[in-house]
């Protein structure tokens, strides 16, 4: 394969990090706006969404390109399959943090929490698991991802945990229904993250070593 490809592939897969980070820290911002209830943040985040889509359409361009005009083969194709799927995942998680910024609008004058749901330690689970995996596509090296199994358990509990207990709120104090609601659509675009996060460590293994896994 020529030298021009690879060093095509190469920044292909330096920008498609770099969206990945983005995509990343807009669901962080978006959730520091939520539990700081600061509607300047929210907006900030919500300002992003175009760019994420645009990133999207010019990487998936780019990805095809690469394929119509050296048709890869074995690892160099693995490459670029994983790299689609990234950046698809990538979307999904942006638009996930966009979406959590919109509803901090509607939380602003509602009555808290007296005693706060895991919400933080659940997202502070996620972005944990984005960060590994933006760590081993980079270096493909699969040891940030190795443990990703139990830590989806984790996340998995957590949204089960913050569901029951966000009930609970609303039956004991009608006043907090709708703080519950949107705190169990939060836990839930959460818990699609970590999903998200888990399908990009499968692919990133199949990327590297050439062998199908599962995570669940």
């Amino acid at each position: 394969m020529s030298e021009k490809f690879h060093t095509e592939l190469d920044r292909l897969k330096q920008d498609t990090t770099e969206m990945v980070q983005f995509a990343r820290d807009m669901l962080s911002e978006s959730l520091n706006a939520l539990f700081d209830q600061d509607s300047t943040k929210a907006l900030q985040v919500d300002s992003k969404k175009k760019h994420i889509r645009d990133v999207t359409i010019t990487l998936e361009d780019r990805t095809y390109q690469l394929i119509a005009l050296y048709q890869p083969m074995a690892k160099d194709m693995r490459v670029i399959a994983c790299t689609l799927k990234m950046i698809t995942a990538a979307e999904r998680i942006g638009r996930y943090g966009k979406n959590i910024a919109n509803m901090v609008k509607h939380l602003v004058d509602q009555p808290d929490f007296t005693q706060q749901p895991p919400l933080q330690h659940m997202a502070e689970q996620v972005l944990g698991m984005i960060d590994d995996v933006i760590v081993a596509y980079e270096t493909e090296n699969l040891e940030a991802i190795k443990d990703f199994s139990s830590r989806d358990d984790t996340v998995d509990a957590l949204w089960h945990s913050i569901f029951r207990e966000t009930l609970t709120f609303m039956i004991e104090n009608p006043k907090t229904i709708t703080r519950s609601t949107y705190y169990i659509m939060v836990a839930r675009y959460l818990e699609r993250s970590g999903d998200h996060a888990c399908k990009m460590a499968e692919n990133i293994h199949y990327m590297i070593t050439g062998e199908r896994i599962e995570i669940k």
